[in-house]
């Protein structure tokens, strides 16, 4: 079994601590979405990753291969920092929760584009924007087009825990709303 590094961060400072594979499967068994998509990212997965695989088991999805699906999305879509991966991995969420209907139904695709419009407004009211360099500018951080590091500076410093973490909750509120009608 394989440990699974995962860094804290509290407040300007951040911690290391090892788990084993079961140790974490326990804990995020226990997690809400938020605090899925927080651990995912401190593990080191890109803000889409992150946001996207903490609903992975309410669409019968293995984590692993969201994982994979939203690699590319990270850094604001290959680096490029155009849409935060946070709120790429909420697109992807909507497109699951509301996104099955045929081609020809304009009707359902017109739901989800206002579902896409509603929560990606709702991230933008609260921060200002949905571009990842823009994000990044506002908290005073360096957009490079390379992944960084992932360590305890890094941590202390970007912003996107926070994007991760509320992103994740947008997309608890809407599926709490779609199911209550």
């Amino acid at each position: 079994m394989k440990n699974i590094n995962v860094t804290a961060t509290h407040g300007n400072s951040a911690e290391a601590e090892v788990y084993t594979e079961q140790e974490m499967k326990d804990i995020l068994d226990r997690m809400n979405h938020s605090e899925k998509a927080l651990s995912y990212f401190m593990e080191g997965y890109n803000c889409s990753q992150a946001t996207a695989a903490a609903f992975a088991e309410d669409f019968n999805l293995q984590k692993e291969a969201i994982f994979k699906m939203m690699a590319g999305f990270g850094g604001g879509i290959g680096g490029r920092r155009e849409t935060c991966g946070a709120v790429s991995g909420m697109v992807y969420v909507a497109g699951l929760l509301a996104g099955n209907y045929p081609p020809e139904d304009r009707t359902s695709k017109k739901a989800l584009y206002d579902l896409v419009k509603k929560i990606t407004y709702k991230f933008e009211e609260k921060f200002g924007t949905t571009s990842c360099k823009e994000l990044l500018l506002r908290a005073s951080c360096e957009p490079k087009p390379d992944p960084s590091e992932r360590n305890a500076t890094y941590y202390a410093k970007r912003p996107c825990a926070r994007f991760v973490e509320y992103a994740a909750e947008i997309i608890d509120q809407e599926i709490l709303s779609i199911n209550s009608k």
